[in-house]
């Protein structure tokens, strides 16, 4: 950042305060200031910008036009500095149950059901923290932390949320067989191990691999690009449930292949005695029994299943 094109902040509050008022004295009495110290704020901004804010009449002063053009710059500099100070320093935002998942989760699992969240617990306020991937370290900050992983840290007990197939999916009426697949554009998510190869592999057909196959960062980019009709995306039960139930995607083939990641929920260690956190872990774990009815159970330090 180059901080050299950046005055210093004392001079534009001045400057704001006076252009508002058209009077050094009024904001000398706003700011706490002598009407001295503010005319030399005032004087050391135009000497750093080389050009002119004000005319000095004899009983009132008067914007130049290079005063009238950067006003509002600064007027909304400090604005928008006021509303992102206001944030980080409101209460019901530091109170707020702190969730951290990744994009794709967010996006194509939670946000679908957040009206069903909301009408079991009106009251819940949390805020929802996201990364392209799931960060290397606990986020020290969440409450709640959601993880794609092949296994848990041994030394953080969580609790299994999915046992998912994967397959790929594609607009309603695109036209594809397993016949000519290979000459279709196919999506995948490069973190994931949900690979064409993978799949072809676990349904007896020929690798998928080659100049066809694009790689996206996040998995809800390969399905919206599969949702307009641009190609397949390789994707699993979690990700894709929401869109498929909604008739925005299908799957063109029966075949599928076990998935070896899974996410997890894990509580943070501030949200032992956090009643937003316990009731927030207990809906969604409510919600992903309803889908996988046959499997669930919690893992311990040890990784192993309870």
């Amino acid at each position: 950042m180059n901080t050299r094109a950046l005055p210093p902040l004392n001079q534009l509050r001045a400057f704001e305060a006076a252009a508002r008022h058209l009077s050094f004295t009024a904001a000398a009495g706003e700011l706490n200031m002598t009407q001295s110290a503010v005319s030399q704020q005032i004087k050391s901004l135009e000497s750093y910008l080389g050009q002119p804010l004000f005319y000095r009449r004899p009983r009132a002063l008067e914007l130049t036009v290079t005063g009238l053009n950067y006003l509002p710059v600064v007027r909304d500099a400090f604005q928008t500095l006021s509303r992102g100070t206001r944030m980080l320093v409101d209460g019901d935002a530091r109170d707020a149950l702190q969730v951290q998942c990744n994009l794709t989760f967010a996006t194509c699992w939670l946000a679908p059901r957040l009206p069903r969240l909301y009408a079991r617990h009106p009251d819940l306020h949390m805020q929802i923290n996201t990364a392209i991937w799931d960060p290397m370290e606990r986020g020290d900050m969440a409450d709640i932390e959601i993880r794609l992983l092949m296994a848990p840290a041994r030394d953080r007990p969580a609790t299994r949320l999915t046992w998912d197939r994967f397959y790929p999916v594609c607009a309603p009426g695109y036209q594809v067989s397993l016949a000519d697949i290979t000459r279709h554009r196919l999506f995948y998510c490069t973190a994931m191990l949900t690979t064409w190869d993978a799949w072809a592999e676990g349904a007896g057909l020929p690798t998928a691999q080659g100049p066809r196959v694009t790689h996206a960062q996040v998995l809800a980019t390969a399905m919206a690009a599969a949702e307009a009709g641009a190609g397949l995306a390789m994707t699993h039960d979690c990700a894709a449930s929401h869109a498929i139930a909604q008739g925005r995607l299908v799957r063109p083939f029966a075949e599928s292949a076990r998935m070896h990641e899974a996410y997890y929920l894990s509580l943070g260690p501030q949200a032992e005695n956090n009643t937003q956190a316990h009731a927030f872990a207990a809906w969604i774990k409510a919600e992903m029994a309803a889908d996988y009815p046959l499997s669930g159970s919690d893992i311990g330090p040890d990784g192993t299943q309870a």
